[in-house]
């Protein structure tokens, strides 16, 4: 006779694994309904965008802001910021003349390095100051002032010890005193793009100042006449 014990207990192990697999497969059927549905349920932007691509466009944004937050932090720019960008402009537009006729017109080699320093250094300057002028919007100078024009024609009428002479304390006494303005600037602007070229102009001024005590042929009157201008006595 059969075993209906056995044939029972058969059923019920093959009708458990069929629970077991119906189960298995609700439960991931309504795992892909979830994900569907959120993939399209409305006002979902993520679940709208692939993890990638949004990713993506946060660190686009990031980038975005960072540039745009760059350009709001430079600051306001005074009306001394201006003053000093077009001071450094009319500085170049005679200096750099002026350095060019060292080589020709000089008779001290001292005075002929002198003459590079100021050709290498306002050559820089007169480039930075034309793109950060740009930036700010400040309209430049394309000729240096009258005074300096006259500055640069008794240079090239000179000739020699006496041009070596001229040219120290010309120039000594310009960077003298534009170094005064330079630090007042340097001091007090609140915009990024002024403090960086002021840092630089800091530097060059300083350089050339120094070269041109270095050729022994600087007076002892042209120092106290820049100490004067720049530190006026009180009335």
């Amino acid at each position: 006779m059969p075993d209906h014990r056995g044939m029972t207990g058969r059923a019920k192990a093959r009708t458990a694994l069929v629970v077991v697999a119906t189960l298995a497969v609700v439960g991931v059927g309504s795992v892909m309904v979830l994900n569907a549905s959120a993939q399209t349920a409305p006002g979902s932007t993520q679940a709208q965008v692939p993890a990638h691509t949004m990713a993506d466009m946060q660190l686009g944004s990031a980038a975005q802001a960072g540039t745009g937050d760059n350009v709001a932090g430079a600051g306001p720019v005074t009306e001394l910021d201006k003053t000093f960008l077009v001071k450094v402009r009319q500085a170049g537009l005679w200096e750099i003349p002026s350095g060019d006729l060292a080589q020709t017109h000089a008779s001290s080699e001292q005075v002929k390095r002198a003459g590079l320093h100021l050709l290498d250094g306002h050559s820089h300057l007169d480039q930075l100051v034309r793109e950060d002028a740009r930036m700010l919007g400040v309209t430049l100078p394309d000729q240096a002032t009258a005074e300096q024009q006259g500055w640069v024609r008794q240079l090239t009428d000179a000739q020699g010890l006496e041009f070596d002479k001229l040219f120290a304390n010309l120039l000594r006494a310009s960077h003298g005193k534009i170094f005064a303005t330079i630090a007042e600037v340097r001091a007090g602007t609140q915009n990024d793009v002024i403090r960086r070229h002021a840092t630089q102009a800091n530097q060059t001024v300083l350089d050339h100042m120094t070269v041109l005590e270095d050729t022994g042929l600087v007076d002892a009157k042209t120092i106290a006449d820049v100490a004067a201008a720049v530190n006026p006595p009180a009335k």
